[in-house]
């Protein structure tokens, strides 16, 4: 894939995964041992390759580490499955978190962040790298330029970005080490 845009979120153009939980008594991802965890996705960076890499470099097997794991398909589904006690902990993109909270303040009252992973690129507007060099461009330019115009300014708005940049690779080259560093405990 060929990077083309990336969203850049309240000034920010970095994010990563907040390890999330209802006990606010535990302080890190390792503290977890024993306990049920929800993932997002399965090939999601901060709803489980962040998670899995942050008990990896601690030296740790996250297939026998929780009691029970199980996705949800959705950061937000993560999100209240902790809310709602059925699982102890989950991985979320800070992003969505972030919003959560601001749209429901209370939900920061009972959902504690308990550890961060790495932060990373938003994630990005990709191509094929055989689609035309033509088609690229106006993709890049509709995206670069949403701010500019009345239905994209709606849109920028119902997705929660500020706007969409030009890419920068170097926010992803840790995302790529961290892949190959774990994806086959995936």
């Amino acid at each position: 894939m060929e990077l083309l845009a990336m969203p850049e979120v309240n000034g920010d153009r970095l994010y990563q995964s907040y390890i999330i939980s209802r006990n606010k008594g535990l302080k890190s991802i390792a503290d977890l041992q024993g306990r049920s965890f929800a993932f997002t996705d399965p090939m999601s960076f901060s709803g489980r390759i962040a998670p899995v890499h942050m008990l990896s470099v601690r030296g740790i097997d996250a297939s026998h580490f929780f009691s029970r794991t199980f996705f949800t398909y959705s950061h937000d589904n993560a999100i209240r499955a902790v809310a709602d006690g059925i699982a102890d902990a989950a991985a979320v993109d800070s992003m969505i978190f972030d919003r959560a909270v601001e749209i429901e303040p209370d939900l920061a009252k009972r959902v504690f962040i308990i550890d961060r992973s790495l932060r990373v690129g938003n994630p990005p507007v990709v191509v094929n790298p055989m689609v035309s060099s033509a088609l690229k461009q106006r993709l890049r330019d509709v995206l670069l330029g949403m701010r500019e115009d009345e239905a994209g300014r709606a849109a920028l708005k119902a997705l929660n970005y500020d706007r969409f940049v030009l890419p920068d690779e170097q926010h992803y080259v840790q995302l790529r080490e961290v892949w190959l560093a774990v994806r086959e405990r995936l």
